[in-house]
């Protein structure tokens, strides 16, 4: 290395830091912490629309499920995936018994999704979603698209038990 090279490379700037990766932005192959577990996230689906992702979370054989959603703050949900079917989709009710637990409609919308890595909906038709709320806080998530229905129960999880571990 000549002399030259060598005070060049004493006067370059130093490459500036990358910025971190926000909870938002992770996808499969990085690792999250959510209420002291440690996953591993499989699968992401997105709506660029609402600022919102669907975490795929795997633990071992544990699969669960992790809504971040961005407004005047960041909500966190997490969410088990749930054996039931509804009659059609046309007549989704605002409110819902299960199991001695009332919920109510809070929130329907609809968008196109994309999605990466090991998700229940393929990425980019529209996706269909309504979230219920039961007076002691549980949450309800029914999703369809392309004829195919997903139902979560969850609750919401406060952000400082969110964590990220390792993103890619």
């Amino acid at each position: 290395m000549s002399l030259f090279e060598r005070i060049a490379n004493i006067l370059k700037k130093p490459e500036p830091p990358k910025p971190e990766k926000s909870v938002r932005d992770l996808g499969p192959g990085d690792i999250v912490e959510v209420s002291l577990v440690t996953y591993e996230v499989v699968g992401s689906t997105q709506s660029p629309k609402r600022k919102a992702v669907f975490l795929t979370l795997q633990d071992g054989s544990t699969v669960n499920y992790l809504k971040i959603e961005e407004r005047e703050r960041v909500y966190y949900e997490l969410y088990t995936a749930i054996d039931g079917r509804l009659d059609s989709v046309d007549e989704i009710p605002t409110t819902i018994e299960m199991e001695d637990t009332v919920y109510h409609m809070e929130e329907q919308y609809s968008g196109n999704v994309l999605s990466q890595g090991k998700t229940p909906f393929s990425s980019g038709s529209e996706q269909y979603v309504w979230e219920f709320q039961s007076d002691n806080r549980k949450l309800l998530r029914i999703e369809w698209q392309d004829g195919r229905m997903m139902m979560y129960e969850g609750e919401s999880v406060i952000p400082g038990d969110v964590k990220v571990i390792r993103a890619t």
